[in-house]
């Protein structure tokens, strides 16, 4: 079991030679203010610093959209006598008859939905299709994992993340669509292109920032340390190490020695932390059922 925060402190100040705190949280000491400001930041900084396994986290969520009737007047942006509003929001995009491409719902009241953009034709009691094309991200995300993000349905990686000019040039541009799903993480949601008209089961992996776990907890559950108890997924020694550097930084002290300790501490946590793949030096050449070594010089093919 990890150490608590508190247990920490008390073994970095004896290893430093200073008064042993007896609390952390809600001490009027200065020095264990500082200690505790201290730690968290140094949790929140190791946080940003390697992708370790303990706060790596898999995500996944099944696109929305709703077929809903109603009828559009060309040039106006009010979408009237709609058969239905439930669970539209302004994170859902519509297609449908007289629909400019890149529309979303603007707001939605009664029987009627407002556009962002005005229609460009007159239908009456049309199909439209309102696609989620926005989905919230994690409460404790941090970052996102490259070359995780799939479409579990089609079996196909998502294209992405897109920049800005990508991202404006397929909502904007003449060939917008395709077999492929793009996505871009933009305001704070995950953002999909194009809209779907299918319920299709997404995925990603991310770094998550709740490193603390809470009193009692078997998770973590909390971005910082706030009570004396709680303890870090982090390992004791490289906390106490980088405790102990930042300490001596802060107080403008020769850190060297100490940056030294943390730094060996903190790379072989790293590789100890999930594992590492086998490197071969000498790879044997790959058994191909054909290939240069036994195709005849002739006599193949139609």
């Amino acid at each position: 079991m990890s150490s608590t925060v508190l247990e920490l402190a008390e073994q970095a100040t004896r290893e430093m030679g200073l008064a042993v705190p007896t609390s952390l949280v809600g001490n009027s000491n200065l020095d264990a203010t500082q200690i505790l400001g201290l730690l968290n930041a140094c949790g929140k900084e190791l946080v940003s610093d390697f992708q370790w396994q303990a706060i790596t986290i898999e995500y996944r969520f099944t696109t929305a959209y709703y077929s809903y009737t109603g009828s559009t007047t060309d040039a106006a942006v009010t979408v009237s006598s709609m058969s239905s509003i439930s669970n539209l929001s302004t994170d859902f995009m519509v297609t449908g008859t007289g629909i400019n491409q890149d529309t979303y719902v603007s707001d939605s009241t009664g029987s009627s939905v407002i556009l962002t953009q005005a229609a460009s034709e007159t239908a009456t009691g049309s199909t439209l299709t309102f696609s989620q094309t926005k989905y919230s991200l994690p409460s404790d995300y941090d970052r996102q994992i490259d070359r995780t993000n799939w479409d579990k349905t089609s079996h196909w990686e998502l294209l992405g993340p897109k920049d800005a000019q990508q991202w404006q040039w397929l909502k904007s541009g003449w060939i917008a669509t395709g077999p492929r799903v793009r996505y871009r993480i933009l305001g704070n949601k995950f953002q999909i292109w194009p809209p779907l008209g299918a319920n299709r089961y997404f995925g990603f992996e991310y770094v998550s920032n709740f490193w603390v776990t809470a009193t009692g907890g078997t998770s973590t559950s909390k971005t910082s340390f706030t009570v004396d108890t709680d303890t870090c997924i982090f390992p004791d020694r490289v906390m106490v190490l980088f405790l102990k550097k930042k300490y001596f930084e802060v107080k403008g002290f020769d850190a060297t020695a100490f940056t030294k300790d943390f730094n060996r501490e903190l790379d072989s946590a790293k590789a100890a932390d999930a594992g590492s793949a086998t490197l071969n030096m000498a790879p044997r050449v790959n058994q191909y059922l054909i290939g240069w070594d036994n195709i005849p010089d002739s006599g193949y093919g139609p």
